[in-house]
């Protein structure tokens, strides 16, 4: 594993509810964990296979790598594309309330194609309601909504890309 891709895992995990990280391939160890650990007294436990990434060629062995848990939270800022920051995004000046993404990654309307989207155009939702599902990293995290309301608009379209704070529906407020 890269230390670039240890730092994305970095900024993933900050990102997300999770409150340790840990992962074994032979003799690389990584364990992180986020300011969350320290607050919750409950374990919260999400596994999934994890893909075996060799390092590339002249990159240093993985095991050196390895950040501690002290120094996982630093990670360098990373500036986004300038294609995406061109992309306009509808305001929420016509009243609607936005549920935005928490996470990088992609965004999913139902669990799997067999089954039906978890919310619909025009569709009443109350806070806690699950509206989405954003794979990051193998692992599919339910997304919530944190507020009521209808369904006016969804801002992505199905197994489509999402970055940290993009606008995924527009809610009517009740």
């Amino acid at each position: 594993m890269t230390f670039q891709e240890i730092q994305e895992l970095i900024k993933l995990l900050n990102k997300s509810n999770l409150a340790e990280f840990k992962m074994e391939d032979g003799d690389f160890k990584l364990s992180i964990r986020t300011a969350l650990y320290a607050e919750t007294k409950s374990t919260q436990v999400i596994s999934a296979p994890m893909p075996l990434i060799a390092p590339s060629a002249g990159s240093p062995a993985p095991a050196s790598a390895a950040p501690t848990a002290a120094a996982a939270p630093t990670a360098a800022p990373v500036e986004k594309p300038a294609a995406a920051a061109a992309k306009p995004e509808q305001p929420a000046s016509q009243g609607y309330l936005e549920i935005k993404s928490p996470m990088v990654g992609t965004f999913y309307r139902s669990a799997n194609p067999e089954k039906p989207n978890y919310v619909e155009i025009g569709q009443k939702i109350k806070k806690g309601d699950v509206v989405c599902i954003i794979e990051a990293m193998k692992l599919f995290n339910e997304i919530e909504s944190e507020v009521s309301g209808t369904i006016v608009k969804s801002m992505i379209d199905n197994a489509q890309p999402v970055e940290y704070d993009q606008v995924l529906f527009l809610v009517e407020p009740d």
